[in-house]
């Protein structure tokens, strides 16, 4: 058991941003490109998607 319950901590955080990206109204191009951070670097991809990824909600223009 190398990783124990930090590397658990880290893939539950990937598998939440990789959910919330997927389902936020963001565009499939902008979806894709945070998938790939993500799954490339977990803890440096979710802690930048913290930041500055794609929020939830609906895309109403005003």
């Amino acid at each position: 058991m190398e990783y124990g319950i930090i590397g658990l901590i880290v893939l539950i955080a990937n598998i939440y941003a990789l959910f919330k990206t997927w389902t936020s109204a963001a565009s499939t191009g902008a979806k894709l490109i945070w998938t790939l951070v993500i799954l490339i670097l977990p803890v440096l991809g979710f802690i930048a998607w913290l930041i500055a990824g794609p929020k939830g909600g609906s895309s109403v223009n005003v």
